[in-house]
């Protein structure tokens, strides 16, 4: 198994994209990449921390790869927005690939430069490429928000949920399956 810890937006968002995703073993919603020493959902929003709201993904490398996991973000999030997805803005929400290894950097800096171009056409790819330092699980009402809560959110229904067709519509052959 392997790790990959990414930022693209609302963790709640990636988190319900890569849950469906055949060959992720386990997705959890936390934090990564800021200063402080710990993290939390209140610290993290009031930017004082400057940690970006990500998630951790265990994978199967034989089922897919790290580089298909980085098509997936590409594809479901905006990477030429700085520091904002939508209407959540500010550091936390930044586009962002932490980095396990030297290899994932050289795939993820590759990735950035020829396959997030071929979605985003000539809009500058802002996505920060950097070094993973460690990781703060979200608190637990965090953990599977789409899952639990759906459409009685309206941020679900109105941001989530667009999100998660588009998802299914472009990599129906990654769904696990029954999904």
């Amino acid at each position: 198994m392997e790790t990959a810890t990414l930022g693209g937006g609302c963790f709640w968002c990636v988190e319900a994209i890569y849950q469906d995703v055949k060959g992720v073993e386990s997705v959890v919603s936390g934090y990564s990449g800021g200063t402080a020493e710990t993290a939390d959902y209140e610290t993290v929003c009031s930017g004082r921390t400057e940690h970006a709201e990500v998630v951790q993904l265990t994978f199967d490398p034989k089922v897919i790869s790290f580089g298909e996991i980085l098509e997936i973000f590409w594809a479901t999030h905006d990477p030429t927005t700085k520091n904002r997805q939508g209407n959540d803005v500010g550091p936390q929400y930044r586009s962002v690939i932490f980095y396990h290894s030297g290899e994932q950097k050289a795939i993820a800096e590759r990735s950035r430069a020829e396959v997030a171009p071929q979605l985003w056409g000539k809009k500058k790819i802002v996505t920060e490429i950097s070094p993973f330092t460690g990781f703060w699980e979200a608190e637990s009402y965090h953990q599977d928000y789409y899952k639990n809560v759906g459409m009685r959110n309206p941020y679900c229904t109105f941001v989530i949920t667009p999100k998660v067709q588009k998802f299914r519509k472009e990599f129906g052959d990654k769904l696990k399956d029954g999904n």
